[in-house]
């Protein structure tokens, strides 16, 4: 009797979808776009917005797996408050953003700016293909074999700054050097996705206006900072903004380098919310720590894009 009654409801559906007419073609146009999006739309719910959620909850837990959640309100975030860690923490994460994406973009957009000029096309392919690859290695990979590099003993940077009559420096176990290890390192396995932006930036400038600016007689530095910089700046904004997001969640070089040392001299926010969720079993005190840098990286961005309005120039 149900499926009786439920039979003229689907013909009556499957006539409204299929139906011949204008408004029936733009109901089945709609369908078939939201059928094409959906698999991306179910991804971002389960892999995106369902963790999200889920992190914000059990930031107001206790939770170390092997007991039910107990209930302890805005405890974790006044621990977090005044734990001196998290400030070291955020304090190292920063410094190396500063480090890291400063060296990025000069290094990435001078790169581009020189690749771009050459006349060889095979040259410029090999270079192109030369400073990509790093990006392509694993994260690990590199940390590890940097690592060796790095090492104040049996290191081959310490090797050949001695053949200069340099001193041996401690890269790893100084804290007043090793954050510049950690981003030295960073740099080298990052600094091709950097490279490809600009360079992509740089290769859809408008040619008749930089040929207008050589007949002003605009060259080298005045060229570049009042008319190849100005245009480039929707292409650096995108740069600078997803550097600096990767950068905020340091992790792969500083853990595997260093493990946080000398003391906290290397460790960062994501290394920290790592070591409390799953090395502490305190999962509830993690969390909180990656609401508050999700909170930091959102603002960080919001500053950006509202800064830029006075330096970014769409047209």
């Amino acid at each position: 009797m149900v499926s009786q009654a439920i039979q003229p409801k689907r013909n009556r559906i499957t006539q409204w979808l299929a139906a011949d007419t204008m408004e029936g073609i733009r109901r089945q146009r709609a369908l078939l776009g939201y059928l094409f999006i959906a698999p991306s739309i179910i991804g971002l719910l389960i892999f995106i917005i369902g963790p999200m959620i889920a992190t914000f909850a059990l930031s107001f837990f206790k939770w170390n797996v092997f007991r039910p959640p107990e209930f302890i309100n805005f405890e974790n975030f006044t621990r977090l408050f005044s734990d001196p860690r998290v400030f070291t923490a955020f304090r190292n994460t920063f410094l190396l953003v500063i480090m890291t994406v400063v060296m990025l973009e000069i290094l990435a957009l001078a790169l581009a700016l020189s690749v771009h000029r050459l006349a060889s096309r095979p040259l410029s392919y090999f270079f192109r293909t030369s400073y990509f690859l790093p990006v392509l290695l694993s994260g690990a990979a590199v940390a590890v074999t940097l690592g060796y590099m790095f090492h104040r003993d049996f290191g081959v940077i310490n090797y050949y700054l001695g053949l200069l009559g340099i001193p041996k420096i401690s890269w790893l176990t100084d804290s007043n050097v090793v954050l510049w290890s950690v981003s030295l390192t960073t740099v080298w396995r990052n600094l091709g996705f950097t490279f490809i932006i600009y360079l992509g930036g740089v290769s859809s400038l408008p040619t008749e206006i930089l040929e207008a600016a050589q007949v002003d007689g605009a060259y080298g530095w005045r060229r570049l900072k009042s008319v190849v910089l100005p245009l480039l700046s929707p292409t650096i904004l995108f740069a600078t903004v997803t550097d600096i997001i990767k950068m905020l969640q340091f992790f792969d070089e500083p853990f595997i380098m260093t493990r946080g040392g000398p003391g906290d001299a290397s460790r960062t926010v994501v290394m920290l919310m790592y070591e409390n969720a799953f090395g502490n079993l305190a999962f509830g005190y993690g969390s909180a720590i990656a609401l508050i840098l999700f909170a930091v990286i959102l603002l960080v961005t919001g500053i950006q894009f509202a800064l830029s309005r006075r330096w970014v120039f769409y047209s």
